[in-house]
């Protein structure tokens, strides 16, 4: 995620699903959606528009934005809400309470108690809320009873200890950067089997909160977050993040496309496309200076591109933009070369290049190709990955022209 463009600027993204450990690939996951072939004899509208701007408060630098629309289930008592991040590193939509003008069902565990839920972020801030259940719809498809996290909301129990670990919350505009997060990752859920089983064994994302207090529980799939595309009537398998190309210096803002399905319509077919699969966890493989990185993910919620400890890379850390990396001179720019290769052994090249951070930050522009830091033993191929390409983004399980997800194409 980014951060706040005109103050010292702290390198963020989310992975949330890092943790699960192969348990999220289970046949038939459980919850409503809808055919996992993602094909229909009635297409609908599955283009989405998408931009790159400097935010809701003028300040975010490589934030990707979209619009969503929520409403109470089977109602048309719906609200708009903008400026969205679209984060393919993460499962499920959350919004913030300040934001939401509806009254929507809350999620109860078998005693009535109501649902909260928590995610923290790899600077140790966290999101806290409650799971609420919403309609959710973009361009002219629709998912049913989605839940979905409302962040901050002002009348539920606090953040439980294990939540927050000490950590700072997320749950203003000022913090998030963001309205919300819509997570559009390879997985249907936002934690799975590691938090549908035993409650001893359940990972600290999901609470049941009486009176009492909150504590670590278990919930069903189809009580967790989700990724809406696969409860989608049709092109459900997954989509297409497509933005345009842009200069070394960046750009005010960019336009694009988010396109709803693998080879359902004319308009998401893989083409020439390849094919990267993952492991469990979502990772493929990067070689880089002749070594290998087992970690390594595509995450447009992720500003900027993250890779290694600034000593392996060679590239000091920035003086005023906080876990970005600058080259020796404002106008130096670094130019790597690496090759990733999927689970399924297709390897390809990706040359990339990263500029002094501070120096991009002065400049009236929010996005960014060459925009960068370090990161430890993996790479997270941010959103300067993604312009100039068409990626897909396959969820597991689900049906594609080349077998089902979890994959990484472009």
């Amino acid at each position: 995620m980014a951060q706040n463009a005109t103050n010292v600027l702290i390198a963020r993204w989310q992975r949330v699903f890092a943790l699960f450990v192969g348990l999220l690939f289970i046949a038939g996951c459980g919850g409503s959606g809808g055919s996992s072939s993602g094909t229909t004899t009635t297409p609908v509208n599955n283009t989405q528009p998408i931009q790159v701007n400097l935010g809701p408060l003028n300040n975010d630098a490589n934030m990707l934005f979209t619009s969503v629309t929520i409403c109470v289930p089977g109602t048309t008592n719906c609200q708009t809400i903008q400026d969205v991040q679209v984060d393919t590193g993460s499962e499920g939509l959350r919004i913030l309470s300040s934001q939401l003008a509806l009254s929507l069902p809350q999620v109860s565990d078998a005693n009535g108690n109501p649902i909260g839920n928590c995610i923290t972020f790899a600077d140790n801030s966290y999101v806290w809320g409650p799971v609420l259940t919403a309609d959710v719809q973009m361009a002219g498809e629709k998912a049913s009873s989605v839940p979905v996290q409302v962040i901050g909301a002002p009348n539920f129990p606090g953040v439980p200890s294990t939540c927050n670990s000490g950590g700072t919350a997320d749950n203003t505009l000022a913090a998030l950067g963001a309205n919300g997060i819509i997570g559009l990752g390879l997985f249907r859920h936002d934690c799975g089997a590691a938090c549908s089983g035993s409650v001893s064994s359940a990972l600290p994302d999901y609470f049941d909160c009486p009176a009492t207090g909150c504590s670590v529980t278990s919930v069903l799939l189809q009580d967790q977050l989700q990724n809406p595309v696969w409860l989608f009537p049709q092109d459900n398998n997954g989509l297409l993040i497509s933005l345009p190309s842009i200069s070394a210096a960046g750009a005010p803002t960019v336009s694009g496309s988010m396109i709803f399905g693998i080879g359902t319509q004319s308009d998401n077919a893989l083409g020439a496309a390849g094919v990267y699969t993952t492991d469990a966890n979502g990772n493929f493989s990067t070689t880089f200076n002749g070594n290998t990185y087992s970690s390594s993910y595509i995450d447009s919620g992720s500003n900027g591109i993250f890779f290694l400890n600034s000593s392996t890379i060679g590239l000091p850390p920035c003086t005023n933009a906080t876990g970005f990396s600058c080259p020796s001179s404002p106008s130096s720019t670094v130019t790597y070369n690496a090759v990733n290769a999927g689970a399924n052994s297709i390897s390809g090249q990706v040359t990339f290049s990263i500029t002094n951070a501070d120096s991009l930050f002065n400049s009236a522009n929010s996005a960014f190709n060459d925009l960068g830091g370090p990161d430890t033993g993996q790479f997270a191929w941010g959103l300067p990955f993604f312009f100039g390409r068409n990626i897909f983004t396959a969820i597991n399980t689900q049906n594609t022209p080349v077998g089902p997800g979890p994959y990484w194409a472009y």
